[in-house]
């Protein structure tokens, strides 16, 4: 099997259950963006080890936005097709990063003025992702201001919770964080 199609030289991109769109259709700019986001979280679960929270916290976000890329990879007619939790994003899902961001918040004390992203490289990665999310939340809105996504969808505040949670992320990681190399 080979890496490449040719079917997108046109400048149009496939989606999940059929149809093809441009390449800067609202759908594709949009899970463009999450994908990046994915890849940002990835960056910083590469400074963890495997047995860090961090870690598992990580993965199972990278997971989800996968979910939300099938969200967004799907043409409006043929969203009825979608499986909640696994190509559509649940309220629930949008749930289950608040009690997270208010558990990691408690291991810190709040800044009190602006952050300076960069204290160290995993919350300097997840300042990166947060912003690369931040940029999927303004995709999607987008998108639903033009009848890509139903406006009934969680899209949008799940990355708008997601932000909030890399945030608080990355400034636990700064109070206290060893890279896994530092602490064997």
């Amino acid at each position: 099997m080979k890496v490449y199609t040719r079917t997108g030289d046109d400048g149009t991109t496939a989606l999940l259950y059929g149809g093809r769109v441009p390449k800067d259709a609202p759908g594709p700019t949009a899970y463009g963006a999450t994908d990046e986001a994915v890849a940002a979280l990835g960056l910083a679960r590469a400074e963890v080890g495997e047995t860090d929270e961090l870690f598992s916290i990580l993965v199972r976000l990278q997971r989800e936005l996968f979910v939300v890329g099938a969200e967004l990879a799907t043409a409006p007619e043929n969203r009825r097709k979608l499986t909640d939790g696994t190509t559509r994003v649940t309220g629930a899902m949008v749930g289950a990063l608040e009690p997270l961001i208010d558990d990691v918040t408690e291991r810190f004390d709040a800044p009190t003025e602006f952050v300076l992203p960069g204290e160290n490289r995993v919350a300097a990665a997840l300042d990166v992702a947060r912003t690369v999310v931040r940029r999927a939340e303004r995709e999607c809105v987008t998108a639903t201001s033009v009848g890509w996504l139903e406006p009934e969808s969680f899209v949008v505040a799940y990355l708008n919770r997601l932000a909030d949670l890399c945030w608080t992320l990355a400034r636990w990681q700064e109070h206290g964080y060893r890279p896994a190399r530092e602490r064997d």
